[in-house]
């Protein structure tokens, strides 16, 4: 019998891609390799079945990508709890306002910084939004006009 192939690249999707990502794409190729699709083919079908059922919840995926890429090691400094692994991954970065970065949205993985060149409407838009507390110290430091950011500016200071 031969190896499985990663579900990923059976999915044609990439590792990092988002769950509706991932779900979009199953639902596209098996309605191309369905037995009553376009190019029907039933060894195709199967495999793209489990690919889709290694990856379909965020609790398998988490399990499949855990097996893929081996534990992570605990030891002094690194998160342990399910919690402080998440609390870390969301918190902006400690290296300045600036290289704060965003978890979320359209610009999801850019620094503050970034974005400020890129669309510092966006920013503005941000400063103002319940989503964007955490990231008002940051985009005030980007934006030299903090009159833009209206009160959310004078609340940081």
């Amino acid at each position: 019998m031969s190896p499985e192939r990663d579900a990923y690249t059976v999915l044609q999707v990439l590792p990092t891609a988002e769950m509706e990502v991932v779900r979009a794409a199953y639902r596209a190729l098996a309605r191309r390799y369905h037995p009553d699709g376009t190019c029907p083919d039933a060894r195709r079908m199967a495999e793209l079945n489990g690919a889709y059922e290694r990856l379909k919840t965020v609790d398998l995926r988490a399990a499949y990508d855990g097996r893929q890429r081996g534990s992570v090691a605990v030891g002094p400094g690194r998160p342990t709890s399910l919690y402080e692994r998440w609390h870390a991954s969301t918190t902006p970065a400690a290296d300045g306002p600036a290289g704060a970065v965003l978890d979320f949205g359209t610009y999801r993985g850019w620094r503050v910084a970034d974005v400020a060149r890129r669309d510092p409407g966006y920013l503005r838009w941000l400063a103002r939004h319940s989503s964007g507390i955490r990231y008002r110290r940051a985009i005030a430091a980007c934006l030299p006009d903090t009159e833009a950011l209206g009160r959310a500016a004078r609340i940081i200071g």
